[in-house]
């Protein structure tokens, strides 16, 4: 990775847990063009936040927070219906330059309360940085290009290095190879930790797939991957090959699946058919830490509808406290449910449009206070929706 110089109307700010970020665009290659400019602010006088319901169209298909607000009580007791209490306004758009979909985007929920909010998106081969300021701001931090011009960023995860606190941000696409990149020092590096106890997984064969990795061998395993050391043997590193989940299922989706999140417990999943089903596997009464591989049940709790989403990848996200849900559709609308309710059926809506906005929208992310939304676009657009409190 060389550098490239200053990036245009950006500013050093410090980002993720502990850190300056230097303001800078970076490359992998030395002949390909970094420049992440013709970034401009669209007119969003005509921005508003509508349509504040319940879910009403219903397509011919079957369908870890601590104190996460309505996760055991879903499929329980008196339901009660309320309006959604979230809107946003539309404060600035962006396009980057390559044309290309964004097809990811994420913010560092990793950061320090006061430090600014950055966020990261992936299309292309591009991987850019940005921060949020007050009345709608949005500058650009840094920018990395692949060396390969063929490939394209499909995902982003940020974490941060426990020793030095520096934040990391993970990329991937359809190369299969998985970058972690220090905007700090500004290189890649390859060391990272996995964190939390189970995996689910999701894909183009319709099935959902529970993965333990709090098994002795798998805790093992990770803990030999930091001991092995090339230098001192000849002997490659021997990979823990996992043939079986300790669950599958291919009853809740009958296409694709292209995004999975935990909600507590539960489960959130959606595939090309216009709705994100809430389930678990086994009973609802099943402690999910003891479901049996042989287990073939699940329990579906409610669906959140919408329209116009009937393509692959398109992906959902959830703020911080796991109190609000985003989806964007492929005509660019944006749909906000409020997970604060007891039964998912009856849950509120508000649907955000923008007459500019008329692109697929791949992805959406809540900044860790949620008081900004951002939504990426097949047409390399950004949008930043703030909350109106």
């Amino acid at each position: 990775m060389s550098e490239r110089g200053e990036a245009p109307a950006a500013a050093a700010a410090s980002a993720g847990a502990g850190g300056e970020m230097p303001a800078k665009k970076q490359k992998l290659s030395s002949d390909e063009n970094s420049n992440p400019g013709d970034l401009s602010g669209d007119e969003n006088d005509d921005a508003v936040s509508i349509e504040s319901g319940t879910n009403t169209e219903r397509p011919d298909t079957p369908t870890n927070t601590p104190n996460a607000p309505g996760r055991k009580s879903w499929g329980k007791g008196k339901w009660k219906s309320k309006k959604c209490k979230y809107s946003f306004k539309c404060v600035n758009s962006l396009k980057e330059d390559h044309g290309q979909p964004l097809f990811g985007v994420q913010f560092n929920w990793h950061s320090k309360e006061g430090d600014p909010l950055v966020f990261a998106t992936v299309g292309s081969n591009r991987v850019t940085l940005y921060e949020c300021h007050s009345q709608g701001e949005i500058r650009l931090l840094q920018s990395y290009v692949d060396a390969d011009a063929d490939e394209n960023f499909y995902t982003c995860a940020w974490t941060y290095d426990s020793n030095t606190s520096h934040p990391l941000l993970a990329v991937a696409g359809s190369r299969g190879i998985i970058r972690i990149i220090n905007p700090i020092t500004m290189q890649c590096i390859k060391d990272y930790d996995l964190l939390g106890e189970k995996i689910m997984s999701c894909g183009m064969d319709h099935s959902l797939k529970l993965w333990r990795i709090n098994s002795k061998r798998m805790i093992n395993a990770i803990k030999e991957s930091y001991e092995y050391n090339p230098n001192k043997t000849n002997r490659p590193f021997i990979s823990q090959k996992i043939h079986f989940p300790d669950f599958s299922t291919r009853d809740i989706h009958r296409n694709y699946v292209d995004c999975v999140r935990w909600l507590g417990d539960l489960i959130l999943s959606k595939s090309c058919e216009n709705a994100i089903v809430c389930w678990k596997p086994g009973k609802m009464e099943d402690d999910i830490d003891k479901i049996k591989p042989s287990e073939s049940n699940v329990t579906i709790l409610g669906r959140f509808d919408y329209s116009q989403c009937d393509i692959w990848y398109m992906r959902f996200s959830m703020d911080f406290w796991q109190k609000m849900l985003a989806l964007g559709n492929q005509v660019g609308k944006l749909y906000v449910w409020d997970l604060e309710i007891e039964d998912p059926h009856k849950a509120k809506c508000t649907t955000l449009t923008h007459p500019k906005c008329v692109a697929a929208i791949r992805q959406t992310s809540f900044s860790r206070d949620s008081s900004i939304l951002i939504a990426v676009c097949d047409d390399a657009s950004i949008w930043r929706w703030d909350r109106l409190r």
